[in-house]
């Protein structure tokens, strides 16, 4: 004690610039003693998923590491700040023509992603800036593609509905349409003996489609290793499920093929539900359905306010009581897997992020005219490509 109150006093003595220039120390020692403090890992109940045709589903726990729960938060929040910040762009009319936000439905692109191999594949319908960033599309690319620029992931040709990766076959603009895409990437893999799986996704507004219906039969009848995968966000451009569907239960329209209907809201949820059908499809026993209820909380699309059809009150509860990046949060620092002032860090690096990929998209030039007619087909000899009349030609380069 005595040692303690002798070296206040020198402090003292010397100054308040010696007192100021001891505090960051003591600042460090704290935090770095925080940060050991974390738990390495956290088991959570999950909701448990209903099932159709099958006798065990998913489990109903479920294992967080601080690793994982780290990097989920980060890319659920990177994608919440991207369509924010797509949201502007299209304001500003920098960003122009068809936009479907994903904001509020974070946890499905990230969870699907958490339990499926780079080596994968997946296809999704038009809502698909976050399943481009969770298959390894740069956030610069992603929104340089939106503005349509040269750097875009497509070379700025494709804009909001056609961004394509390694493995991500789209971007989809006609409903439904990528579903039996989806069953054909399946048979290839099945074909070529691979160990892969491709996931289908659609929404609850294409799921009435027949065409879908017509690839449920062939997938069943190839035992196709194929997850279709129903993003039941509640309405279809306008129009809610129960005004669209005689049967709202979309993960029991396979029939004959096993479903399960998932909490999209919870990413752990997501994650293990996803493990579950990947093991059913990887083990020879055909496709699996699953349903995945989720929200949007912009509209349809960019030209839709998203109120005409639903209220503010409505909107503002999904996101008070299930916002998935919100119950990611709760969790990790009611866990000790993380804290709010790390948590806050992630948030400042994110924006930060965001902010300079939006400048390299407003930036970056546009594609020159002579390369209109490239990539539609990949390692192919050059070839001429007719323009607006038989005089203008353009050459097609891979």
């Amino acid at each position: 004690m005595r040692k303690m109150l002798l070296a206040a006093l020198s402090r003292v003595l010397q100054g308040p610039a010696a007192a100021a220039a001891a505090r960051p120390v003591s600042r460090v020692v704290v935090a770095s003693r925080n940060y050991a403090d974390f738990a390495s890992e956290a088991t959570f109940d999950i909701k448990k998923c209903d099932l159709h045709r099958l006798e065990e589903g998913p489990p109903v726990t479920a294992v967080l590491t601080r690793e994982e729960g780290l990097h989920y938060y980060r890319t659920m929040q990177t994608i919440r700040r991207m369509e924010l910040k797509s949201d502007q762009l299209y304001k500003q009319k920098i960003i122009r023509g068809f936009c479907h936000l994903y904001d509020g439905q974070e946890a499905c692109c990230v969870g699907l992603e958490a339990a499926i191999n780079p080596t994968d594949h997946l296809i999704t319908a038009y809502r698909a800036h976050g399943y481009a960033y969770t298959r390894g599309t740069a956030v610069r690319e992603i929104l340089a593609e939106l503005t349509g620029r040269k750097g875009g992931c497509a070379k700025g040709k494709g804009g909001s509905m056609h961004m394509y990766a390694h493995n991500f076959y789209g971007g989809n603009g006609i409903v439904g349409a990528q579903v039996p895409l989806g069953a054909g990437i399946a048979l290839a893999c099945k074909y070529f003996g691979k160990d892969e799986i491709c996931l289908t996704l659609y929404g609850d507004g294409a799921a009435n489609q027949g065409q879908i219906f017509e690839t449920y039969n062939m997938a069943a009848l190839w035992k196709l290793p194929c997850i279709f995968i129903c993003e039941n966000n509640r309405y279809g451009m306008g129009t809610s499920v129960e005004r669209a569907a005689a049967s709202t239960d979309y993960y029991k329209r396979g029939d004959y093929i096993p479903g399960i209907r998932v909490d999209g809201m919870d990413i752990l949820c997501v994650r293990e539900a996803t493990k579950f059908a990947a093991e059913h499809c990887r083990s020879g026993k055909g496709p699996m359905l699953m349903e995945l209820q989720t929200y949007r909380y912009h509209g349809h699309s960019m030209s839709d306010p998203g109120i005409s059809y639903r209220t503010r009150e409505e909107i503002q509860e999904v996101r008070s009581k299930s916002d998935p990046i919100t119950l990611l949060k709760d969790r990790m620092v009611n866990n000790s897997l993380s804290s709010v002032e790390e948590l806050k860090e992630i948030d400042v690096e994110v924006r930060k992020e965001i902010e300079e990929a939006a400048q390299f998209a407003t930036t970056d030039p546009e594609p020159p005219l002579e390369e209109l007619g490239n990539h539609i087909y990949k390692n192919e000899p050059p070839f001429e490509v007719r323009g607006p009349s038989q005089w203008i030609k353009y050459k097609s380069v891979g």
